[in-house]
């Protein structure tokens, strides 16, 4: 007998870096679904390579885990606000949701985010206070503030009601009440077991489910992925989609899988309330219901949020190109990136008018973006972007461009510096408040072009201690005046290997971004000028020896260290005119127009 009253759905939703994923791997470690001689990574939900190496989750992944006779599918999001709307299709997968706070930081930006879409949904949050063995950590204020939260959020009397229990993810204990022992996570699962409601929806009727995200295998095609609304399905069973626009099409299901812990398992049949990944239907979306072909039924297509930003991904033609990619022609681009967009649905891909060098693409951040081109890069594509640029929409006869909510920690003795740049920037204050430990929390409303090239800045101003966090809040009318760079770039005036001679003579000008030793070419930036202005100069020049005074005798040349660019550091970095040269192995700036008599020509044209 199928027992739906024995599944618990639940999705874990956070700020970024709240834990996540650390109080996963310490439910996985006491659900008893390891080896007892098992090795057991750390973070082990984040399993592809830039999420171990960032912290951060890209993806929202699936895991089981049994506890006493129950089954409880739990979802890890994304907490970067770039990924919010993998958040959103996943929250009407569950029936409840494991709300993280940090016991010390409180409610931030992003919690604001998942917390209201829950809330929207009827669904009602578990408040997990996380990291209450942080030296500064005050749990009791962190649950006055989220409860303030829930409040100015429009939660229902219920909803305020919420159940809450305190935890450390990292030494993987949960309690109910502070004085309580600190054990293990027995307290959390037994309130998962008790608060969230099973699975609503009969066994006995019709198959129906909404596919809720994507995934793509090579060997198996797109694979939709949702909770399974009523009914049963059978491996090798026939079933109808009906796409967004109600047109039905017949399929025979040729995988049926669920989860047990980290690992995924075939299944031969599975039933309502069972989260489960079903192949056999290629050209499926976001958002098409499958259900039986004897009922037919279409349920409320999903909205998907709307890109913010776009790039222009271009083929190479840097002196420098094929050196290093595999992968260099627009053709093998192109069906990269529309292979990626059959799971990653939030990217839009679209042709560029009167270019067959270039394609465009659009996302919901920078970071979005970031993340496929630093997986192409990763498999040996080789190609150029063009600076990020936000996408202007005609509401109402207005062109309105996106705004975010920023949400900067700063200490106190950074905050007039930060406040002053981000008005400039034409950004408004919403709030500011300092707290005993002279930390000063700052919140700007501010257009998301203001934020672009900001970063490192932020991180120069405030010596590497602030922490500065952002979420996409609404279009609005486009902002006049907003300020451009504040400093040129140091472009190389002929082709060679940098030597430090030169660069020990031309540090005083900037900061440099290559080394002694590295290659470049005509056009390429070679680093941050000092001054507003572009200022060519030759890195390659030698020091020449005469018969007055031998090599011997110089004195010492002590270069200062370069500043070496991430894909993400880099993209802020450049400006309307120049562009990035991404490779397996190079990460290159450089001018649009690689030729000084080019850009002058081009610039007196405009």
């Amino acid at each position: 007998m199928y027992n739906t009253k024995s599944i618990r759905n639940v999705a874990i939703v956070a700020h970024i870096d709240h834990g996540k994923t650390t109080l996963i791997d310490g439910l996985l470690r006491q659900a008893e679904i390891y080896r007892e001689d098992e090795v057991i990574p750390t973070r082990v939900m984040d399993m592809f390579d830039l999420e171990k190496e960032r912290g951060i989750t890209i993806f929202a992944k699936h895991t089981s885990l049994p506890f006493e006779g129950y089954k409880i599918n739990l979802i890890d999001t994304p907490g970067h606000a770039d990924f919010s709307g993998e958040v959103e299709r996943v929250l009407t997968m569950v029936n409840a949701v494991l709300l993280l706070i940090d016991a010390q930081d409180g409610p931030m930006p992003q919690t604001r985010f998942v917390l209201s879409q829950a809330l929207k949904q009827g669904i009602q949050p578990i408040v997990v206070l996380n990291k209450i063995d942080r030296i500064h950590a005050d749990p009791e204020r962190a649950l006055n503030l989220t409860f303030d939260l829930f409040t100015e959020l429009g939660a229902t009397e219920e909803q305020l009601d919420f159940a809450y229990c305190y935890a450390s993810g990292l030494s993987g204990y949960a309690i109910l009440k502070l004085d309580d022992p600190r054990v293990d996570m027995r307290p959390l699962f037994e309130l998962i077991i008790e608060k969230v409601p099973a699975p609503t929806g009969s066994i006995d009727e019709p198959f129906l489910m909404q596919a809720l995200t994507l995934q793509y295998s090579d060997f198996l095609g797109r694979q939709a992925t949702g909770r399974i609304l009523q009914g049963k399905i059978e491996k090798g069973e026939q079933v109808t989609r009906i796409d967004k626009n109600g047109h039905p099409t017949n399929h025979k299901i040729t995988l049926i899988e669920g989860y047990h812990g980290l690992k995924r398992v075939a299944l031969d049949v599975a039933g309502v309330g069972d989260i489960v990944n079903i192949s056999g239907i290629e050209e499926i979306m976001i958002g098409d219901t499958l259900c039986s072909p004897d009922h037919i039924v279409q349920l409320p297509p999903l909205s998907l949020g709307e890109p913010t930003i776009s790039v222009d991904v271009l083929v190479n033609n840097s002196p420098f190109v094929g050196r290093d990619g595999k992968h260099v022609t627009m053709n093998k681009i192109k069906e990269r990136l529309n292979k990626e967009k059959r799971s990653n649905v939030s990217l839009h891909i679209e042709e560029i008018h009167g270019r067959e060098d270039a394609i465009r693409m659009s996302g919901r951040g920078e970071l979005h973006l970031s993340i496929v081109i630093e997986t192409m890069r990763r498999e040996g594509f080789e190609f150029s972007i063009t600076k990020p640029k936000v996408i202007i929409k005609d509401i109402d006869g207005e062109q309105c461009e996106p705004y975010e909510i920023a949400h900067i920690e700063v200490p106190q003795q950074y905050s007039g510096a930060i406040i002053e740049e981000l008005s400039r920037r034409k950004g408004e204050l919403r709030s500011l408040s300092t707290n005993e430990h002279n930390v000063t929390k700052i919140e700007f409303y501010i257009p998301t072009r203001s934020l672009m090239g900001y970063r490192n800045e932020f991180l120069t101003v405030t010596k590497g201690e602030g922490v500065l966090t952002s979420a996409f809040s609404e279009f609005a009318p486009k902002k006049q005046g907003v300020p451009g760079k504040k400093t040129g770039s140091l472009i190389a005036s002929t082709t060679g290997r940098c030597t430090p001679y030169a660069i020990f003579n031309l540090q005083d000008r900037g900061v440099f971004f290559i080394k002694e030793g590295d290659e470049v070419y005509e056009g390429m930036i070679l680093g941050e000028h000092s001054r507003v202005n572009d200022l060519i100069v030759n890195i390659v020049k030698e020091k020449h020896l005469t018969n007055v005074r031998a090599a011997c005798k110089d004195e010492n040349i002590i270069i200062s260290p370069p500043r070496i660019l991430s894909l993400e550091q880099a993209i802020d970095v450049i400006s309307d005119d120049e562009m990035i040269e991404v490779t397996p192995h190079h990460i290159r700036l450089r001018k649009i127009y690689l030729k000084e008599a080019e850009r002058k020509t081009t610039t007196k044209s405009k």
